[in-house]
């Protein structure tokens, strides 16, 4: 079972630093703070050098005198481990503790992040700080949990130090047990690259075509994510036995990375740092861009590790760095939008990042709540405004699941694999994002679900509780993957594949069956043909049947012959050398539908498979809503929460067929009713 935060009351805070900071200044933050409605803090996740000054010297009396104020103040703490920057004497004594690019030039002290795993020295020194920190804090009655690193894998996410090298032979001899099973599964063969020594094994390194075997590539990510978990699970069995009544997360999703099996193995529940703003600098593409609702889709991810969770970094502020990422500042009232965003799909405890922007360094212009003057401000206010509402309202909020009857299905080995493999890897995010557009527009809550290979029963029952899945691009379709969403679907599910399915094994090596491979009885078609759509191979269009539809097939075309009698062909391409050919089909599996669409999803063709399908806004009936407003659904036994969010710089003109008390107003609404620009709805039905 997913681990979930679970608390006795809904806590928001903010990130501080009271290093940065003149100790006269704590006493006035911190009072702020309780008048913002705010209950608690993270600290100390990047301050190695002032919990050990020097090696083997351990100094906690600045942390001390402020943790005594913030406990005076009842403040509560998460106190985060210092591993993500480690100080200049270790770097400087021990260089090999850094990380090396693949072309082995070795990162140099002055950033973050620029440490590796495997160094058995960096990891004594990361055991040996964090136990005499949990050692001194254990039983601290203002720190209540603690946060390990600081977002791992992130800024970098590929290690080649010379350490690295050595765990990877380690960690394939493990995987692999003989050179015999590795070649057979890395394809070395092909182009002579065969090994008999495990000394001339390495992670991938520089090549003439910039290629790596692709095999290859796929287990460095494996063992990247492995030896990721096992740098965290040294700070996390230390906490678990020193400090037992604390509890441990840590935060933020960043490449390579399982963090799913290490919310499972290692922590207490996941917490996210959620970026809304840089949709403004990477917009998504397309008709009808999301640009900051699409951070939902990412909030969705994260319910798969912690269906409550924590949002340990919520933006508060324009996002920027000296060099780079240079945002404009959110608008009035999309601050609070975006807390609430995130509380409505699951977060039940909220950090603002941060409590003041700071004076100096790389992120001098990543503002925080407070600017520089440290006067009111918009953000501030907004803050207090959300603390108010929440102190109100948070507890009817607290410990409610998010409700969805559709899940999108992710699994690691696509997307480690789809980041070198250009057959199908871009297709992913282009298909998810027109389903996630599709549902959105729709007013239709959604999941996302990370398929798990080795815990089939359990996921399968995960998936019974959904009337559809959508696994858009799966190429890595293992056996026993397949048997399970078989199952699924035998049992009254309905399943959608896209084009591009099941042709490749565990190992990212193509089957030699006709393709959709293990999907091919459940969909009841094969492909008998296929084409990229680039180059010259102009966009092909396509007709459902019966009707006058025309859509496009974009990115690569499966050219499907049916095998079954039992499938249905929806549509036919209408255009190129295949016209007439099936492009989409459904076929009856047991009491559930399999549909093969032989192409990436948009949001025309994802819009109109949702009208043929039997889902419905949980508002059908009772609440009209313009597009702009995102629909969440947060319930339990007792009641059911329903959000409305307005992304709109504009005034929504919102529908009510029944009376509703809105929650964070006090207020009873009825009829047609304004939702301000950049606003938030919590209703209850009356």
């Amino acid at each position: 079972m997913p681990k979930s935060l679970s608390l006795d009351r809904f806590h928001l805070g903010a990130c501080y630093y009271p290093e940065h900071w003149d100790e006269s200044l704590w006493s006035d933050d911190l009072i702020r703070m309780k008048e913002l409605g705010f209950s608690i803090i993270r600290i100390g996740e990047f301050a190695w050098s002032i919990f050990e000054p020097k090696e083997g010297k351990f100094e906690f009396t600045l942390f001390d005198r402020f943790l005594e104020q913030a406990d005076a103040n009842g403040i509560q703490v998460i106190m985060g481990t210092p591993t993500a920057t480690p100080p200049a004497w270790l770097t400087y004594k021990y260089p090999e503790v850094l990380n090396v690019s693949m072309e082995g030039v070795t990162f140099q002290h002055g950033q973050r992040r620029h440490y590796n795993y495997s160094s058995p020295v960096y990891l004594e020194l990361c055991a040996r700080i964090t136990r005499e920190m949990a050692q001194h804090y254990k039983d601290h009655p203002a720190i209540i949990g603690w946060q390990i690193d600081n977002e791992l894998n992130c800024e970098i996410n590929v290690f080649y130090a010379e350490a690295d090298h050595q765990a990877f032979r380690r960690w394939l001899e493990a995987k692999y047990g003989t050179l015999e099973q590795l070649n057979k599964a890395w394809g070395a063969v092909f182009w002579n690259q065969t090994y008999d020594s495990w000394k001339q094994v390495h992670l991938t390194r520089p090549t003439v075509s910039g290629s790596a075997n692709p095999h290859q590539a796929l287990d460095e990510k494996r063992f990247i994510s492995d030896n990721t978990i096992s740098f965290a699970k040294l700070q996390v069995d230390i906490l678990r036995s020193v400090a037992p009544n604390q509890w441990v997360t840590t935060n933020g999703v960043f490449g390579h990375l399982d963090s799913h099996k290490m919310t499972d193995q290692l922590l207490d529940f996941f917490s996210y740092d959620s970026y809304p703003q840089f949709s403004t600098i990477y917009p998504d593409q397309g008709e009808k861009p999301l640009l900051d609702r699409k951070w939902g889709l990412s909030l969705s991810n994260v319910r798969g590790m912690s269906p409550n969770f924590c949002v340990m970094e919520q933006q508060s502020g324009p996002g920027g760095w000296v060099n780079r990422m240079e945002m404009p500042s959110p608008r009035p009232g999309q601050m609070r939008l975006w807390t609430y965003q995130s509380i409505a799909h699951g977060a039940d405890m909220i950090l603002y990042f941060r409590w003041r922007t700071a004076t100096f360094g790389t992120e001098m212009y990543w503002h925080g709540i407070n600017d520089y003057h440290n006067q009111p401000n918009r953000r501030v206010a907004e803050a207090g405004r959300v603390g108010k509402e929440l102190q109100k309202v948070g507890g009817r909020i607290l410990g409610k699941r998010y409700v969805a009857e559709v899940a999108l299905l992710r699994d690691y080995d696509n997307e480690w694999d789809g980041e070198l493999d250009k057959w199908y890897g871009p297709l992913t995010k282009q298909s998810e994002l027109g389903w996630y557009k599709a549902l959105q527009y729709g007013h239709i809550p959604s999941d996302m679900v990370t398929i798990r290979p080795g815990m089939e029963s359990e996921q399968l029952r995960e998936l019974a509780n959904y009337k559809v899945l959508v696994y858009t691009h799966p190429a890595i379709l293992r056996d026993s993957t397949a048997a399970m969403l078989q199952k699924y679907v035998e049992d009254g599910g309905i399943l959608i594949f896209g084009c591009r399915t099941g042709y490749k094994n565990e190992f990212g090596q193509c089957r030699m069956q006709p393709l959709p491979g293990p999907a091919a009885a459940m969909s009841g078609v094969h492909v008998e043909d296929f084409t990229m759509i680039n180059g010259t191979a102009s966009p092909v269009s396509v007709r459902f049947k019966d009707q006058a539809l025309d859509f496009w097939a974009p990115g690569f075309n499966d050219i499907l012959n049916v095998h079954a009698d039992t499938v249905e062909v929806l549509a036919e391409y209408a255009s190129s050398y295949y016209e007439g050919k099936p492009a989409l089909t459904v076929n009856r599996v047991g009491k559930g539908l399999v549909y093969y669409w032989g192409a990436a999803f948009d949001l025309a063709l994802a819009a109109e498979l949702l009208r043929q399908l039997p889902v419905t806004s949980p508002i059908a009936g009772w609440c009209k809503a313009p597009s702009t407003v995102e629909v969440a659904i947060r319930a339990d036994v007792q009641e059911e929460l329903v959000f409305l969010l307005n992304y709109s710089g504009e005034t929504a003109q919102v529908k009510l067929s029944v009376e509703t008390e809105e929650l964070l107003s006090g207020s009873r609404l009825t009829g047609t009713v304004p939702l301000e620009p950049y606003g938030v709805w919590v209703l209850k039905k009356v």
